[in-house]
């Protein structure tokens, strides 16, 4: 009876189930992803040259003050050169001159004489007679007294004049000799070869060197800090018709030297200003770029060259 019991609670009991299997193998690795080719160098724009004869060919991009830039030239001379009606619309492979004519080429008008500053110059009035080339100048000095000859008369004008001169020459002596003054010393700011004496334009690090694409250097500032003319010249241009330089102010120093001053916030010089060294030209800003700074180039021929060749040390 009891085997009988323990057979049934055999029967009733639940079979039970196998644990499950879990595969453990690992899972493939992914392939690395292949590293990304570094970015291209920016193709470097080839340097604009002129012709022998000081002639440019027009390239796609170029605007007139772009190559006035380039070539060092004053736009407004490159217009009279060329005697453009429009210097808004040049087009590619249009041919330019870009340098100055050579002394005594006709055809080519590049303004009026100017006076310097400060000077008057009178033209003569229709009518007035001209004195010929050579002609004795009219003297203007007071005529003398006449007098009626006398014996007295006569004895006046032999007169010697030595008292006279000699009271003046004791006058003279009474007075004890000043010493000469010494010079005061100057103090003789360094120059280049040009005799161009060049100062910083802006206080601040340096962020960006001179190469190839940047043409210049970079100086960090605040929004409005001043903007100095690195040296004594003459402003060629001001203004923001050059992309890439926002407010942009140009001084010439010589023929052969001028310095740029971009991404202004504000202009405080017009064209044909004389600016002395030191002078505040403008105030630092952000134009047409990504940060507060004062891009700054020399080029010397047109051609630009390493500030930090002619800067000062600091």
């Amino acid at each position: 009876m009891i085997v009988a019991i323990g057979l049934l609670a055999a029967c009733t009991t639940p079979p039970r189930t196998p644990a499950p299997v879990v595969d453990r193998t690992p899972a493939p690795a992914k392939p690395a992803e292949p590293p990304k080719p570094p970015p291209a160098p920016k193709p470097v724009q080839p340097k604009p040259v002129a012709d022998p004869n000081g002639y440019y060919t027009v390239r796609k991009g170029d605007t007139l003050l772009r190559i006035a830039l380039d070539f060092g030239q004053n736009y407004r001379d490159i217009i009279a050169w060329n005697n453009l009606a429009n210097p808004n619309d040049i087009k590619v492979d249009q041919v330019l001159r870009v340098l100055p004519p050579e002394p005594g080429a006709g055809g080519v008008q590049t303004g009026s004489v100017t006076p310097p500053s400060g000077v008057e110059v009178k033209q003569p009035s229709a009518g007035a007679s001209v004195p010929a080339t050579g002609a004795a100048p009219h003297k203007t000095a007071p005529r003398g007294d006449k007098k009626a000859y006398s014996e007295a008369a006569l004895a006046e004008l032999r007169a010697p004049d030595a008292p006279a001169a000699s009271a003046s020459t004791q006058v003279a002596k009474a007075e004890p000799a000043k010493p000469a003054e010494a010079p005061k010393p100057t103090i003789q700011q360094p120059a280049d070869e040009d005799g161009v004496a060049w100062i910083w334009p802006a206080d601040g690090k340096v962020i960006g060197g001179f190469d190839d694409n940047r043409k210049g250097i970079d100086i960090a500032g605040q929004l409005g800090q001043q903007v100095l003319a690195a040296g004594d010249g003459k402003v060629m241009y001001a203004g923001s018709g050059i992309r890439g330089y926002g407010n942009l102010v140009i001084v010439k120093h010589t023929n052969s030297l001028l310095s740029a001053y971009a991404h202004n916030k504000t202009i405080l010089v017009k064209e044909g200003q004389t600016v002395t060294r030191g002078q505040k030209i403008a105030e630092m800003g952000n134009s047409d770029t990504d940060s507060v700074k004062l891009h700054f180039e020399i080029r010397q021929q047109g051609k630009p060259v390493d500030p930090t060749r002619f800067l000062p040390n600091r």
